[in-house]
């Protein structure tokens, strides 16, 4: 048709040539808009390309057939290979299975035999701290999701104050100017002030066209990147000369048949607000710097820090489920298959960015910012815990596993710790206070690594599951994952939440494991106390009460108070 068309005459030649034109030219500027087109061919290439061939061949024989019960069979025959490969691939879900089955083998898997210590634990989840941004923000303005990353060193919540998405011509105008950077180690988040950062960013994730995060990202993309990589979780961190930065982490696609995602690097992208002819560069080829996973080791900034998408982190993670076997998730078997736990109260579900220290575990890991999942079995009323995961938030390749099951140590999972601290606070009213985020605490306490479970209270609005109340002093619990205990601690004082923990179950330590005693007092010569040392010997006396053996301590009480009678005698 275009041929003939073409062969008309001078004028429809001219157009013809205007058209191709703005054709190419539309390819070329909105590659942006269709490239989530490309990248839905990409992911489903081996069941589109099956599915075409099976109809050609099948609708060629049709036409090719002249009895009608035939062409009746043929039809029936294709209805029949459809309707199989729906029910097999989308209904049962066998080529997630398939695919998460490649990511297994991709997977450079690390078991460890030591559960690695955690370190600057964070006191607000992720929800309270996008609450109390959002408190902190006028009415055009929004921001962004938080994320955990390092900053000068220290572990921060780091988050965009962008123009609304409820006005257009804000995000067609307007900068990102300002970025949160608040400790996530404080139990007094403050968000202002010097947490506070003027930045400018003309490029963000809630701009309009050309100046979207996304939009900038696709267009940096070569005609290659277009059709196997997609632009992931964005942060805000500083770079190796100190300067404000965008970090988009990328995910690339691998393999044919059952293509699975992996870490494909990062963009990064300076701040500044742009000219004329930074804006051509938009429209044009896109923004960004793209280090490719294997560069990142030449960036110190990149290194130990948290860029891996959570999208990414939870498939590698679920892909576990594969270690007894391929044929150990299918429903007749799922003897060691494993899940992640989600919460329906928590809108922050797993991955939990966690600071591990991996120093006596014997493992060549870094001390930093990982993703932990916590996976337990399959079944909605089993609890356990499986594995604990740990995956590099940096994207490196490894992944570091801890199998409870295997050693047998029956510790309670997540999904186990919502009920646990509702029942030992009866008297909170439940329907409007939610236990959320129960990240992992890990402390050598009483002589051997044990492991607690952090959970947070979060108030609620009854009508909007989604609005957190950011309390600057939310109430804490941790929960012993062997002994199942709840203990609750002060968020004031993080230093003292070993010892309120000890104190709450060293008896039920010492009678099942026979341990020693821990975090006694020293104990000063009751003959070193004058006539004012009435109270101290009261207190040596309390310490004594926890340390002598039971046969013994009724008689050193005796003496004791025999000696504080002579004092006070001398006294008078």
């Amino acid at each position: 048709m275009i041929k003939r068309y073409w062969q008309k005459g001078r004028k429809q030649k001219i157009i013809t040539i205007i058209l191709a034109i703005v054709l190419v030219a539309l390819l070329f500027f909105l590659r942006d808009d269709y490239q989530p087109a490309l990248l839905f061919l990409r992911k489903y290439i081996f069941p589109i390309l099956l599915s075409i061939l099976v109809l050609y061949f099948g609708l060629r024989k049709f036409r090719k057939t002249a009895s009608t019960g035939k062409r009746f069979g043929i039809l029936a025959l294709l209805l029949v290979f459809f309707g199989i490969l729906y029910l097999v691939g989308w209904h049962y879900k066998m080529y997630e299975y398939m695919k998460t089955y490649n990511v297994f083998l991709d997977l450079n898997k690390v078991e460890i035999n030591e559960l690695p210590l955690t370190q600057n634990e964070r006191i607000q989840p992720l929800r309270n701290i996008f609450s109390m941004a959002n408190e902190s923000v006028g009415e055009t303005k929004d921001v962004s999701l938080p994320h955990l990353v390092r900053v000068d060193g220290e572990n921060k919540w780091t988050m965009a104050i962008q123009p609304s998405e409820k006005y257009v011509w804000q995000r067609i105008s307007d900068n990102t100017e300002e970025v949160f950077s608040v400790s996530s180690t404080s139990p007094f988040p403050r968000f202002s002030n010097e947490n506070r950062i003027p930045v400018t960013f003309s490029i963000g994730e809630s701009l309009k066209f050309s100046r979207n995060t996304y939009n900038a990202v696709v267009q940096r993309f070569n005609p290659w990147m277009l059709f196997n990589y997609e632009p992931g979780d964005v942060y805000y961190m500083k770079d190796d000369a100190g300067k404000w930065v965008e970090v988009v982490s990328l995910t690339k696609y691998k393999g044919f048949f059952f293509p699975y995602p992996v870490f494909g690097g990062v963009m990064v992208i300076e701040n500044g607000e742009h000219d004329f002819n930074d804006y051509l560069e938009r429209i044009a080829i896109g923004k960004g710097k793209f280090i490719k996973p294997e560069e990142m080791k030449n960036y110190p900034f990149l290194q130990r820090q948290n860029t891996l998408s959570e999208k990414v982190s939870r498939l590698q993670a679920e892909s576990l489920k594969f270690l007894g076997g391929f044929s150990d998730p299918l429903p007749w078997n799922m003897e060691t298959a494993v899940k992640i736990p989600d919460l329906p109260d928590d809108q922050n579900q797993q991955p939990f960015v966690t600071d591990f220290d991996f120093e006596d575990t014997g493992v060549d890991a870094y001390n930093g910012l990982y993703h932990w999942f916590g996976l337990e079995p399959v079944g909605d009323e089993r609890t356990s815990l499986t594995f604990s995961v740990f995956i590099p938030a940096d994207g490196t390749d490894k992944v570091y596993y801890y199998d409870h099951a295997a050693k047998k140590q029956g510790y309670a999972g997540v999904s186990a710790m919502p009920l646990k601290v509702i029942e030992s606070r009866k008297e909170f009213d439940w329907s409007v206070n939610k236990p959320v985020e129960f990240r992992p605490y890990i402390k050598d306490i009483a002589g051997r690594k044990r492991m607690f479970f952090l959970g947070t209270i979060s108030a609620v609005k009854s009508n909007d599951a989604g609005k957190f109340d950011g309390s600057a002093t939310p109430d804490m619990a941790l929960i012993d994952s062997e002994y199942r205990d709840v203990v609750w601690i002060d968020v004031k004082h993080p230093s003292t939440w070993d010892k309120d923990v000890y104190d709450q179950l060293n008896e039920a330590w010492r009678a099942s494991e026979g341990i020693e005693h821990y975090y006694v007092d020293e104990i000063r010569p009751v003959d070193d106390l004058s006539k004012s040392g009435i109270t101290e010997a009261y207190r040596v006396m309390d310490s004594l009460k926890a340390i002598i053996n039971e046969d013994n301590k009724q008689k050193e009480i005796d003496r004791l108070q025999r000696q504080i009678d002579s004092i006070k005698a001398l006294g008078n």
